[in-house]
């Protein structure tokens, strides 16, 4: 073995057959292979995420339809037909939107309503978010105590 016989193991040098922009003779030289003209073609080019080449746009294309208002309020519903099980299974003490995100009922920022639906024997307090009427009826007619945070 003498230095002039010495070579890479095979595969573990791989050539870069591809020399854009390094003259006429490298086979990709003058427009480097972005072609004649345009604005892809030139130096720096960008465009904006969505542009279409002057094309009408997909987003201004497509039919826009209703409207969602962004001050509506999303709850978590409890209905009064729920209550009873919820609070056996999970032992509770009180109905609180706390407790439930503990038990992983809700999630942390979920407000939690109870409509009013179903039968309730329950007296155990309850502070939540919101109540329909027929369901503060029932619950203060069981004997439990409804507290709006």
């Amino acid at each position: 073995m003498q230095l002039h016989n010495l070579k890479p193991a095979k595969g573990a040098v791989k050539k870069n057959t591809k020399r854009i922009g390094r003259g006429e003779g490298s086979g990709h030289g003058g427009t480097a292979t972005k072609g004649t003209k345009g604005q892809q073609s030139r130096t720096g080019a960008k465009t904006k995420i969505g542009h279409e080449g002057g094309q009408m746009p997909i987003q201004r294309r497509m039919p826009k339809r209703g409207f969602k208002s962004p001050f509506r309020v999303e709850y978590k519903v409890f209905n009064l037909g729920q209550l009873d099980f919820l609070i056996e299974k999970y032992g509770l003490q009180e109905f609180t939107p706390d407790i439930l995100y503990i038990n992983g009922l809700i999630n942390r920022t979920d407000l939690v309503k109870i409509l009013g639906t179903g039968e309730v024997k329950t007296t155990i307090p309850f502070k939540v978010n919101a109540a329909s009427t027929k369901a503060k009826e029932a619950l203060t007619a069981a004997g439990a105590t409804i507290e709006i945070i």
